[in-house]
């Protein structure tokens, strides 16, 4: 890796640092006999390095530019006293592998579970989520997915503010903690996904801006501040700064893919987009030797992202989050047609049946919330392994005023039956189904907004949570406002974290027991035949029921007949489905009953 320090067998270190701004570095080296200032060579286009003896694991340094004050090195390793302290050599050598026969698992078996490290269990550390496996296992979960775990500023965020990209927060554990729970993971056959964010830096501990300007480009505002520098001057150095990131997750955290956040986010016109080259150098590094995964965010729904071979295969990214079939989901759970949901407060059911078939529900159609401008691309093109399906995300819930879950907002407008349904349409449908830590047992638990940022940045952040929220009419009374909880306030943590006991009792075992059955009926009947998936075709019969069709490998065809409405559907459609019946969540009638789903299989 050519950023960073990198510690030999000989017990030497070679450090490294792209400072184009700065005319002196000094590695600062602290402890030890070699405890002091010293000075770093430089070359050229902007490089400082330096060949250090007797280094040792756990050693910590710093740089100093331009004599001024010490700070971390930018592809920190392990920082243990956070953001602003210094950093700590690591051996990457050194931890012992027991997943040598790990191959990874192929895409069309992902069921993914998204978690928070620190709120997935009461200690929040990796090694406490090491117990939780077996119950995700038997859940029929394949794949877990942490949300950022770069070092961020503070005890507590949602890790989506890190600012030391190669560095596991201290707060969840030393790096050998995450590769153990990699390695554990694996030991049980789940594959471990990892969210990185490569749009922005967070506003606290990112020291790039004094040394290494040419990291940004100042031209092109964001809600960050100046945009990453993709596409311009020197954009060479700091586009494998992100690569080098990316393979260096998978390849010394045996990862099995990533979750790029936010690439709508990205400012790049290069012949080849940011997002795109990430995905040729993950396929042809790693990836020649085992499954590697790259999975979007992408507001855009640009199709482009998603192109597949003559075979079927992915060439760029294996999937994006589908957040046109949240959205009409939950508006069908819910009602709620605030903010951009009103996007489908019109046609709920029309858009979740297209989203379900064909991915996309904009597929260039003008987007209200937009202010009319078209949104999206056509999508029907794509395999159902090109979308990741779900109820919820931490995104959806966590960015809600109270950090409410769906099964709370459905309860509250009497539609319990009806997110059961929708549940059973997203886990047996052919796309990747991505469940939020606690949707499994219906979790009462909020997931809020939190960070641990001080001073002025601290109010700056509570204020303008509470200011967001002040463009909706339930929140116009600034008294309601204030109730919003403080994101600095170590209770919003607490709050936010996971009651594993709640899933023994009688509500929330009862959703469990549903997902369990979905998710084995998903294991047992449809994974062995989605390789070949291919997009459906959808229509609505009758008032309220919606059809799906996907032809799968094998000439087989897999059918969804569900009745997602609050009256009884048509008697004509109780029996039409063709082939064996696989799930149904009623019994057999003369009618399709108020929010009932039937899937069946029907051979070649």
């Amino acid at each position: 890796m050519p950023f960073g320090a990198r510690l030999d067998t000989d017990g030497t270190a070679l450090f490294r640092l792209w400072a184009p701004a700065a005319q002196r570095v000094d590695l600062v080296r602290i402890g030890g006999p070699q405890a002091g200032d010293h000075a770093m060579q430089p070359l050229a286009g902007g490089w400082f390095e330096l060949a250090a003896e007797h280094a040792d694991a756990n050693a910590r340094y710093a740089f100093r530019v331009d004599g001024g004050a010490a700070v971390p090195d930018p592809a920190s390793r392990c920082n243990p006293d956070d953001v602003h302290g210094p950093s700590a050599l690591t051996d990457p050598l050194a931890f012992d592998w027991s997943d040598d026969a790990w191959r990874g698992r192929p895409w069309h078996e992902a069921v993914i579970y998204e978690l928070h490290v620190g709120c997935f269990t009461p200690e929040g550390t990796f090694s406490a989520a090491i117990g939780r496996l077996d119950d995700l296992v038997a859940l029929g979960v394949t794949a877990i997915e942490l949300m950022p775990v770069a070092d961020f500023p503070g005890r507590r965020g949602w890790g989506y503010d890190g600012v030391l990209l190669f560095a596991p927060d201290a707060s969840y554990g030393i790096p050998d903690a995450f590769k153990q729970l990699v390695s554990a993971a694996h030991a049980r056959g789940l594959m471990v996904l990892l969210d990185v964010v490569y749009n922005h830096f967070g506003p606290d501990g990112n020291y790039l801006h004094a040394y290494a300007r040419a990291f940004f480009n100042s031209e092109v505002p964001t809600p960050w501040g100046a945009a990453i520098n993709f596409d311009g001057e020197h954009s060479r150095t700091v586009r494998d700064f992100f690569i080098h990131n990316a393979l260096y997750w998978v390849e010394e955290f045996h990862l099995d893919g990533l979750r790029i956040d936010a690439v709508h986010a990205m400012r790049d016109r290069s012949a080849l987009h940011f997002a795109d080259e990430l995905a040729l150098e993950l396929r042809n590094g790693p990836g020649r030797k085992r499954a590697v995964h790259l999975i979007l965010e992408n507001h855009d729904n640009d199709a482009a992202r998603l192109v597949r071979d003559a075979a079927g295969l992915a060439s760029g990214a294996d999937a994006q989050w589908n957040d046109d079939l949240h959205h009409a989901l939950h508006v069908l759970a819910s009602g709620e047609t605030d903010g951009y949901y009103i996007d489908f407060a019109a046609t709920p059911l029309q858009q979740f049946g297209r989203a379900l078939a064909e991915g996309f529900a904009y597929q260039g159609e003008a987007s209200v919330y937009a202010g009319g401008r078209p949104r999206g691309t056509p999508s029907a093109h794509l395999p159902p392994l090109a979308f990741v399906n779900s109820l919820q995300t931490h995104d959806q819930v966590g960015n809600r005023a109270f950090g409410d879950r769906i099964a709370q907002q459905a309860a509250a407008a009497g539609r319990d039956d009806a997110l059961r349904a929708l549940a059973a349409c997203v886990l047996l449908a052919p796309s990747p189904p991505m469940l939020f830590m606690g949707e499994e047992y219906a979790a009462a638990t909020p997931f809020q907004y939190f960070c641990d940022f001080d001073g002025e940045l601290a109010q700056a952040v509570r204020n303008g949570r509470r200011a967001e929220f002040g463009r909706f009419a339930r929140f116009a009374d600034p008294a309601v406002r204030s109730r919003i909880p403080d994101p600095n306030a170590e209770s919003t943590f607490l709050n936010s974290k996971l009651d594993w006991p709640q899933c023994q009792r009688a509500p929330q075992a009862r959703m469990l027991a549903l997902y369990t059955e979905l998710l084995h009926c998903r294991q047992r009947e449809l994974m062995p035949w989605l390789a070949e998936a291919r997009s459906g075709r959808w229509e609505l019969p009758a008032a309220g029921t919606l059809r799906v069709t996907w032809p799968l490998a094998a000439g087989r065809r897999w059918h969804l007949l569900a009745q997602l409405a609050d009256h009884d559907g048509s008697a004509t459609l109780a029996a039409s489905l063709p082939g064996r019946i696989v799930y149904r969540s009623h019994a057999a009638g003369a009618v399709l009953p108020a929010w009932s789903v039937q899937v069946a299989v029907e051979a070649a």
